[in-house]
Parts: C-alpha cells; sequence; structure tokens
C-alpha cells in the first residue's frame, strides 16, 4: 500500500523516493522478505531491548502511547515505533525517547534500501528494518512496538520473544489482506503470540475470544483476557484496574474519549504482567494522566485553520477511519449541540460504517479529497448526505470547507466542528495548522 511519505530535508526525501519503486511487497503480506533483509543488515531485531509488542484494530496506537508514557516516567529510556506518521515520516521511529533526526535517518534508509534492491520489500517492511537498525545501535532500557496490519504475517512480527504481547480493540478493516469477519481478524492478530509470553487482551465477544485464546494454546502463549484474569472500571473519577490482588487506581486519561480509559487499562495490563523492567505505581498514576496522542480527539490550536471560525468555535481532529472507530467516537459528540463535519475517506474504507454513527448528530457535512491517496469522491458522500436529508457541502480542501461552515453558523458564535475519516487527512489538517507533532 502506497505511503506517500515527504520530508523537507533533502537527504530523507531522496531514500523516501526511492521507496516509491519498492515491489512486489507492496501488496502481500508475510515474513520472507523482511527475514531476508534484516539477515542481510545483521538481524538487529535480535539486539532490542524489551519489547512491548501490541496489535490490534483501534486502540493500539493510544495503547503505545500509554505505555511509553508510564515508561519514561518510571526513568527509563524506550525506543518507539509506530505508523502511520500524521506530518513528518520521522514521527515513525522514536529514539531513545527523540523522534529521530533528519541526519540519522537519511543514511539509515539509504543501508536498508541498499540491501534490499533485489528483494522487493514493502514500504512498511523497509521501515521496519530502519527502525530496528536504529534502536539495535542506540542503547534504551525497552521497545514498544506498534502491529502495523493484521499481526501473523505483519513485519513487525519478526520480534521472537518479546516481553509482552496486547491486543487492543478489535473491528473490520484491511478486509482485503485480514478477512471479512472479526473473527478471522482476531486470529491475524493473535498470531502475535508466542511461546511462554503474556498475551493481554482486551474483552471480545464468544467467537473472537475463541480464536484467540485457540492460537495462544498452540504456541503456548500465556493469555491473559480482560475480564477474566484482569479487569478494569471506570467510577468516581477514577481508572480501577485489578488483577487478583494487584490493584492500582489511576487519574482519567487526560486523552479525550470514554474509549481511551480502556487503552490505558490495557497497558497498566502489559506493564503488570511482564517482569523485564520496573515501572512504579507512581510512574503509572502520573503518566495516564499526561498521555498524549495526536489526532484523537485533538484540538486545533489558534493557527491558520482553526483562525478562520469564531474565537468560540471548537475545532477537533480524529483520525477515525473505520466502523469501529466510529462507535466509539461518535457518542462523544451526542450531546453537544449541532455538529459540523469535514471528512475525507479512503476509497478502501467503508463510508456507511464509518459516517452511519455521526448520522443523527450531524447539522452539516463538507466532504473533501484525500490529496494523494484514492478517496471516496466528494460527490459520492454528497448523494450518501442527500438520502438522508443532511445538509451537504463538498468543497476542494479543508479550507474552503472551514470557509462554508463559517457562513453556514454565522449565528452560532460557537459552532463544533470535527475534522474526520483519514490519519492522512488528519495529518494534512495539523499541518497546515502549524501544529505538528513532537
Amino acid at each position: 500500500m502506497a505511503d506517500h511519505a515527504r520530508s523537507d530535508d533533502p537527504a530523507v526525501q531522496a531514500q523516501l523516493d526511492r521507496f516509491a519503486q519498492l515491489s512486489p511487497g507492496r501488496d502481500i503480506l508475510g515474513l520472507e522478505r523482511i527475514t531476508v533483509l534484516l539477515d542481510r543488515l545483521g538481524n538487529p531485531h535480535r539486539a532490542l531491548p524489551p519489547v512491548f509488542h501490541v496489535a490490534g484494530t483501534n486502540g493500539k496506537g493510544s495503547t503505545c502511547a500509554f505505555l511509553r508514557a508510564a515508561l519514561e516516567t518510571a526513568g527509563l529510556t524506550v525506543h518507539v515505533y509506530t505508523s502511520p506518521h500524521l506530518v513528518r515520516f520521522n514521527e515513525r521511529i522514536r529514539v531513545a525517547g527523540k523522534l529521530i533526526e533528519d541526519s540519522a535517518l537519511a543514511p539509515l534508509l539509504a543501508e536498508v534500501l541498499d540491501k534490499s534492491e533485489d528483494i522487493g520489500p514493502s514500504f512498511f517492511e523497509a521501515t521496519t528494518a530502519a527502525a530496528f537498525l536504529a534502536f539495535a545501535r542506540t542503547p534504551a532500557d525497552a521497545a514498544i512496538i506498534e502491529v502495523g496490519l493484521g499481526g501473523r504475517l505483519d513485519a513487525t512480527n519478526i520480534i521472537a520473544a518479546p516481553a509482552v504481547c496486547g491486543i487492543a480493540q478489535l473491528g473490520v478493516d484491511h478486509q482485503a489482506f485480514l478477512g471479512d469477519d472479526t473473527i478471522t481478524i482476531a486470529g491475524e492478530k493473535a498470531g502475535i503470540a508466542k511461546a511462554a509470553v503474556p498475551l493481554v487482551t482486551m474483552a471480545y465477544p464468544d467467537g473472537e475470544s475463541a480464536r484467540i485464546a485457540e492460537i495462544a494454546s498452540l504456541v503456548g502463549a500465556i493469555l491473559i483476557p480482560k475480564g477474566k484474569e484482569w479487569d478494569a472500571v471506570v467510577y468516581q473519577n477514577q481508572l480501577h484496574y485489578r488483577c487478583g490482588d494487584d490493584k492500582i487506581d489511576t487519574p482519567l486519561p487526560r486523552l479525550p474519549g470514554p474509549h481511551q480509559a480502556m487503552n490505558a487499562a490495557l497497558a497498566i495490563a502489559m506493564i503488570r504482567h511482564q517482569f523485564a523492567v520496573v515501572v512504579p505505581d507512581a510512574a503509572i498514576k502520573a503518566a495516564i494522566g499526561w498521555t498524549n496522542w495526536p489526532a484523537r480527539l485533538q484540538n486545533l490550536n489558534p493557527g491558520p485553520l482553526r483562525d478562520m471560525l469564531p474565537p468560540n468555535a471548537q475545532v477537533i481532529v480524529d483520525g477515525c477511519h473505520n466502523p469501529a472507530a466510529a462507535k466509539v467516537v461518535a457518542p462523544h459528540f451526542e450531546d453537544g449541540g449541532p455538529l459540523h463535519i469535514i471528512c475525507g475517506i479512503l476509497a478502501n474504507k467503508d463510508m456507511d460504517g464509518i459516517l452511519g454513527p455521526f448520522a443523527t448528530s450531524i447539522a452539516s457535512l463538507h466532504p473533501v479529497p484525500v490529496l494523494g491517496h484514492d478517496h471516496h469522491a466528494p460527490a459520492e458522500v454528497c448523494a450518501w448526505a442527500a438520502e438522508r436529508n443532511i445538509l451537504v457541502t463538498a468543497a476542494n480542501d479543508v479550507g474552503t470547507a472551514l470557509s462554508n461552515i463559517a457562513l453556514q453558523s454565522k449565528n452560532d458564535a460557537s459552532p463544533t466542528i470535527l475534522i474526520m475519516g483519514s490519519l492522512y487527512l488528519a495529518g494534512e489538517v495539523l499541518r497546515l495548522n502549524n501544529q505538528i507533532p513532537d
């Protein structure tokens, strides 16, 4: 799958341009190419510090953010590999706590690509190899690795013995690669399970739970599901985690949305069920309250885009791009008054499944293109809205959509605007608003 990464650094961009030629691995999952590539690079994945490996359809990025916050608050140095990036490619690779510098990134990418020309790795496989090289060459106490797609055949699954594995929320996404039903998808996600390694999961419907248990049993993983081996609830404005006699109460996450509490709970459960690093209770409590993860119900700061609306307007950007995400994000806006949505949805995504949960809250809908990516045409979104008697106005870009909303809501001094549908769109919005993730 094309990624269209860009960099302002000429040396990095020269290597990213080479990525555009990668083939045939682009649309074929598997561990064969990454195995050969890493072998040529000296197998850096075997020199990583203890790994926290996280899969899932939604919430895995937030879980990684909670993990990083807790480990760093405990005074540990942490490598982090996540995807996709929002604005800068560098966001994918955090080396010992800091985003990788362009001066280090360009030669790493060159080294990987020079070794892989006859292998044809995918963009993600080459990026994964570069991250592992960076991590192996810089000391750290732990590494947090987010699965890119699925689990069983994902390039990150080359890691043979992580300290702990976790699976966040499940849903239907990437059907062309993972299957059309959640039971099949659960099996693919559970493919990160390893012998004698804790596999910490959320609670799922019976079919998905049974499939994960089957995979865990086959490989000899230590299955630790929510609702059976551990649990967490929210009450009295706190998150309460329990596992037998092990208990910890923390502040609610600063990250908005009720779903973030359970992502935080999964991170806590992963920390409590690994023995490679020590994370005191005080570090967990502090970290849950200040963890940040961009483009997740994120308020736009004053900037070129935000300033197009009245001062009291609330402008929120979220990467919501599949039905499971929509179902947890939509309730955040149900009691907040009229909602104006700007959306850009990739062509391979379920448009109705993404927009449907918001239908009863939408005051106006403003479809825009997702530049550089195949997307549902704004006219297609307009037809969807017209069938539901939703006021809809297509626009060529987010700035024009915001101008249209300003005109349509001129009698409302505090409109609420949600920009959603794609992480690529979210990243472009943050870039245009000069709100670059760090």
